[in-house]
């Protein structure tokens, strides 16, 4: 039976026995475009064909295509887009620290007035906000 490989550029026409395994056709291929047979991948209809099978057991009618193809190289994310999502595993776990209670009622008050108007030194330029970390000019 006749059976068409198409590789980089052109079909190839193969006579082919009942009896021919996948390896025969590789090393058929391999020669004809000059191909590493371990490189080859030989396809039929979308999925990759293992060595020992024969023609007669994947069922070829005459005129089929084959597709041979060559491995690539692949596998790998290069770049910033390997790295997405990663930073909750990436990031170590601190102890939240105990912290001083904060205070309410008169207290709060009288730190507040204390701030805004026992503490204060008339400066001249913009007035800073609480939790600026320039001195105080004099």
């Amino acid at each position: 039976m006749q059976i068409f490989v198409r590789g980089a550029a052109e079909l190839i026409p193969l006579e082919l026995e009942k009896d021919d395994t996948v390896q025969d056709i590789r090393e058929y291929i391999a020669d004809e475009y000059d191909v590493d047979m371990d490189e080859l991948v030989i396809s039929y209809n979308g999925t990759p064909m293992n060595d020992e099978q024969t023609v007669e057991q994947f069922g070829f009618v005459s005129g089929s295509t084959l597709d041979a193809t060559v491995k690539l190289f692949g596998g790998k994310v290069h770049g910033s887009l390997a790295r997405a999502g990663k930073v909750k595993g990436q990031t170590p776990k601190v102890a939240k620290q105990e912290k001083r209670k904060k205070k309410t009622g008169r207290a709060k008050r009288r730190l507040q007035y204390k701030q805004r108007f026992v503490n204060k030194v008339a400066s001249f330029g913009r007035r800073k906000g609480p939790n600026s970390n320039q001195p105080a000019s004099t």
